[in-house]
């Protein structure tokens, strides 16, 4: 054989190598890539899931508000606001302040005493800190507070809902410190 074409040979061998090694990383590093991608998709579809549990809890909530608005039309015989004026809920809570406690103490008498077959909606509103199922938890907590602790003083639970509007349908601005305050409360409607 001829000096060339050996040398021909060697460098045909070598690039063949070349080649070679050259698909195998490239395989190598696909493989990762398709694996982060895989990883992605599947963060992606969980977070749409979670996303569609979410609106339709938010769905479930105004559905729930507007039987309660068609329930009431007409029936209304008075209500109480407890804002953070009065009984100072604090932010991101739904803790009862002692102040709290007293104005629904008298409130449960004021009801003992009329002695009428009457109906108590709660409703908890929020700021508009945080996000829009948070403030409707949130609504929600406050409202359930309200409701347990009238039902510890006797008010019975069958003639008790509660209802969160989150942070939908403020009383006043959100952008001071005063108007986020007073949006921050448990309305409490008394119907026959």
């Amino acid at each position: 054989m001829s000096k060339t074409t050996v040398i021909g040979v060697g460098l045909v061998g070598l690039l063949l190598l070349g080649g070679c090694a050259t698909e195998d990383y490239v395989k190598k590093h696909v493989a990762v890539v398709e694996g982060q991608v895989t990883d992605v998709q599947g963060q992606q579809k969980d977070q749409q899931a979670h996303l569609e549990q979410l609106d339709q809890g938010t769905k479930d909530a105004m559905a729930r508000a507007e039987a309660a608005g068609k329930l009431a039309e007409g029936k209304f015989l008075y209500s109480m606001v407890l804002s953070d004026d009065s009984v100072k809920f604090p932010v991101d809570s739904s803790q009862l302040s002692p102040e709290a406690q007293t104005r629904l103490m008298d409130f449960v008498q004021k009801l003992k005493s009329d002695n009428k077959n009457v109906y108590v909606e709660i409703q908890g509103h929020t700021d508009s800190t945080g996000t829009k199922p948070i403030n409707m938890r949130l609504g929600l907590d406050r409202a359930d507070a309200v409701r347990l602790y009238m039902n510890q003083q006797g008010v019975p639970l069958n003639r008790m809902s509660t209802i969160s509007y989150g942070d939908t349908t403020p009383v006043a601005p959100n952008n001071t410190r005063d108007g986020r305050a007073q949006n921050r409360r448990v309305v409490v409607i008394v119907m026959a």
